[in-house]
């Protein structure tokens, strides 16, 4: 099934439309050949280009570059998670490595942006974790015990603080924590493409149809023809299961999201006038949150195990309304018909929140999963499992492989069943934080 380019995400809408797209019309033969033009599969390209400057190297999307996952997210840039559970010694040991893996990944970005001065509304205003409910204080006084262990600035915050900083009495405790930024995914993830090095052909709505390596060659058919490569990337992230990469160790969630119109001079005013903020839930169904820097409210609060290659209209403006009384509870205020845009995407989740890079053999390597991280840690793992793939290795390499690996998973259908008990499980439990 061919993956759908549109236009409803409201950071796509922002941005100038591409031209000169380049789709597979013939067979072709290449040295490297990356899967997936998001975060991973760029960032991938470009390290590939400084190593491999006289070898030919494609990047190839199903869709347009850029317009899945990586412009689709929330914009957050974190650097601590919540939603691990790890509370013992050992497990303190584990959630340091990711946080190390956090810190590589918002350092990569930084190198980027300001190699090639990039303007993505970078703010390095820390990230919020907040509950209406009172009694998810022990959660946030356990997290910050973790953070205080590990040495990140953090503190907790009461109601009468978040209203003065959020515009909204629905939060009656929070932490916050200084490390975080937000940004417009949009705007970063086509600074990327804008800047691919000269040696780098990118071809998109160019759907993997199938794949197979034939000795020391990897042939993979496209509609319109067919690539012969000597190695191959893996880069399509909530799609690796799709494409028979990893199958039993990662899945796809359908995640939407809704973003208002900019709020009006007397609405602004009415809560406040509060400066650029982010709000993660403290109970993992509950609502993300946004103010952005053009005083848009961005809201997603649906998660679901769902055809990943398209959502129709129909369905997504049901999940719209479900924002729009998520944004209405926060901000009864602002008037109902406030949102402008509604938008589905891909997350991919591995069953102990750990990512996938790997070499799967000498022609063949993939990295992706990254549960909700994937801005920086999929921009830090596409520039090293391009240097892991030419043989090399780096500090930043030995950090990732130091994580703990990911599990293994059933197959279908009991996976996709438990997936579904597992989400109706946490959508009871976060009811009141949707």
């Amino acid at each position: 099934m061919q993956v759908v380019n549109d236009n409803s995400c409201a950071w796509l809408k922002n941005l100038n439309v591409r031209k000169n797209i380049i789709e597979i019309k013939k067979n072709k033969t290449c040295d490297w050949l990356i899967i997936g033009a998001g975060y991973t599969g760029l960032s991938a390209a470009r390290k590939l280009s400084e190593l491999h400057p006289k070898q030919k190297i494609f990047i190839v999307d199903a869709q347009l570059a850029g317009e899945g996952a990586s412009a689709r997210n929330s914009g957050y840039l974190v650097d601590t998670t919540l939603n691990d559970g790890f509370t013992s010694n050992k497990e303190l040991d584990n959630y340091k490595k990711k946080t190390d893996i956090y810190k590589l990944g918002i350092e990569t970005i930084k190198r980027f942006i300001k190699e090639y001065q990039v303007d993505c509304d970078w703010n390095e205003c820390g990230k919020y974790f907040a509950s209406s409910k009172l009694e998810d204080k022990k959660i946030l006084e356990n997290f910050s015990n973790t953070l205080t262990k590990l040495g990140f600035e953090h503190n907790l915050l009461s109601n009468k603080e978040l209203k003065k900083r959020l515009g909204t009495n629905f939060y009656n405790i929070a932490l916050h924590t200084k490390g975080g930024i937000l940004l417009h995914p949009g705007k970063l993830v086509r600074a990327m493409i804008d800047t691919l090095p000269k040696n780098i052909n990118l071809y998109e709505n160019s759907l993997l149809l199938n794949w197979e390596k034939v000795k020391d060659t990897v042939i993979c058919k496209f509609k319109n023809g067919l690539i012969k490569t000597k190695k191959i990337i893996f880069a399509t992230n909530g799609f690796l299961k799709s494409l028979g990469v990893k199958s039993n160790y990662n899945f796809p969630i359908t995640l939407t999201a809704s973003m208002t119109r900019p709020l009006l001079d007397k609405e602004f005013i009415s809560l406040g006038e509060p400066k650029e903020w982010g709000v993660l839930p403290v109970r993992p169904m509950g609502a993300t949150i946004r103010m952005t820097k053009d005083r848009r409210i961005l809201i997603r609060n649906t998660a679901e195990v769902y055809n990943p290659y398209q959502m129709p209209k129909t369905e997504l403006k049901k999940r719209s309304l479900k924002q729009r009384l998520g944004i209405k509870k926060r901000f009864p205020e602002l008037p109902d018909d406030i949102i402008q845009s509604s938008w589905s995407g891909i997350v991919s989740r591995t069953r102990n929140s750990s990512q996938i890079f790997e070499k799967i053999d000498d022609n063949i390597f993939v990295a992706g999963c990254y549960n909700g991280s994937g801005i920086g840690v999929g921009t830090l793992f596409g520039e090293q499992i391009a240097i892991k793939a030419s043989n090399e290795n780096t500090k930043e390499i030995e950090v990732i492989e130091a994580r703990n690996k990911p599990t293994w998973l059933p197959s279908d259908p009991i996976l996709s069943l438990g997936v579904r008990a597992r989400l109706i499980y946490e959508r009871i439990r976060a009811k009141s934080e949707i």
